[in-house]
């Protein structure tokens, strides 16, 4: 497996958040306001609006199937430039139930109320996957490559 060296210092900001619709709304404004103060409101809009989904749906699920009681989220955003790729926006979530693994659904109910957000985080981002972490919990990650600047 290669690495790649980043061409910067990776811009990044983490954040613990309760595991409550609270703390996932706590979670969305927290990305907004990091993904402004970057730029990427301005430069980059569509991938700050598919972002600030991405962050949403990852939250919700954070909130919904990883909890556990008396502990919380993570939420983690880096921008890094690399010579393969350019200037990739990473966001991840982290939360305690490692044994839940996120699964791409494969049929859709029509009716069903709920099951399509994984759907949306792998049609919105270029890559995501599952990462464990110890003890026995995971990080959801999703990442979109940025084109140049816009002049």
């Amino acid at each position: 497996m290669t690495t790649e060296i980043p061409l910067d210092n990776p811009r990044s900001r983490t954040a613990t958040l309760t595991a409550s619709p609270k703390g996932a709304a706590i979670c969305r404004r927290l990305a907004r306001r990091q993904l402004a103060d970057w730029g990427l409101d301005s430069t980059h809009t569509e991938p700050f609006h598919c972002a600030l989904l991405i962050v949403a749906e990852l939250a919700a699920n954070a909130i919904t199937h990883g909890r556990v009681p008396g502990r919380g989220f993570e939420l983690h955003l880096s921008l890094t430039t690399t010579v393969r790729r350019g200037t990739t926006l990473r966001i991840e979530i982290s939360d305690p139930r490692g044994d839940r693994l996120p699964v791409l659904p494969t049929v859709h109910t029509p009716n069903a109320q709920t099951g399509r957000g994984l759907t949306l985080v792998d049609a919105l981002c270029d890559r995501w996957g599952t990462i464990p972490r110890h003890p026995n919990a995971k990080t959801v990650w999703a990442e979109l490559d940025l084109a140049p600047d816009a002049p």
